[in-house]
């Protein structure tokens, strides 16, 4: 298997088609999530200030393979590197205004957990295998070897609000910095 960190070239760029138009302004439903560290947290409570939510599909794993075409899907390609760009901004991402920042994805949480600690992230991951966050908000979705994906995008939520949405998102491994750049001009 290839490198994950890194994005291979000629990777398709998804298109912005309109499918997460809908969700600015929208308060977080009453949903809990399991997160890496054992917890549930609660969306409609994740308290004041901002937070960063970003949406992935899959992230890899050296010990097992992609799903089939997973690089030919615009998108699908790139959650390790975010994952490591949100790692290597957390402080200053913190700093600029994030009260907290979470990763979420269909990965059970053992999956994830695996990846926390393999990538050491600063943050947990949440854990949504139903898909539940996009049937209630309506997040865009794929299909992938017969199995449903989030697709790629960031929500900053602000005392219970989506704020800001991020979608498409491309390239994944700088879009830590592109919310960093974001909750810098947005402080206050």
């Amino acid at each position: 298997m290839d490198d994950l960190t890194r994005l291979p070239a000629g990777l398709p760029v998804p298109e912005d088609d309109g499918a997460a138009d809908h969700l600015t302004g929208m308060r977080l439903p009453h949903l809990q999530l399991p997160e890496t560290g054992g917890k549930l947290v609660a969306l409609d409570q994740l308290g004041p200030g901002r937070t960063v939510l970003y949406v992935y599909p899959l992230t890899g794993r050296p010990d097992r393979e992609l799903p089939n075409g997973w690089d030919s899907i615009p998108g699908a390609r790139g959650c390790t590197p975010e994952a490591c760009g949100f790692r290597d901004h957390h402080e200053e991402l913190r700093t600029a205004g994030a009260a907290a920042v979470f990763g979420v994805s269909s990965q059970d949480s053992p999956y994830q957990r695996e990846v926390v600690e393999r990538l050491r992230l600063p943050f947990a991951l949440l854990s949504d295998p139903a898909l539940t966050l996009a049937g209630v908000l309506g997040l865009p979705t794929f299909t992938a070897d017969g199995r449903t994906f989030y697709r790629r995008l960031t929500l900053i939520v602000r005392d219970g609000v989506i704020e800001h949405v991020f979608h498409p998102v491309f390239p994944p491994d700088q879009h830590a910095a592109q919310v960093l750049d974001w909750l810098r001009a947005h402080s206050g």
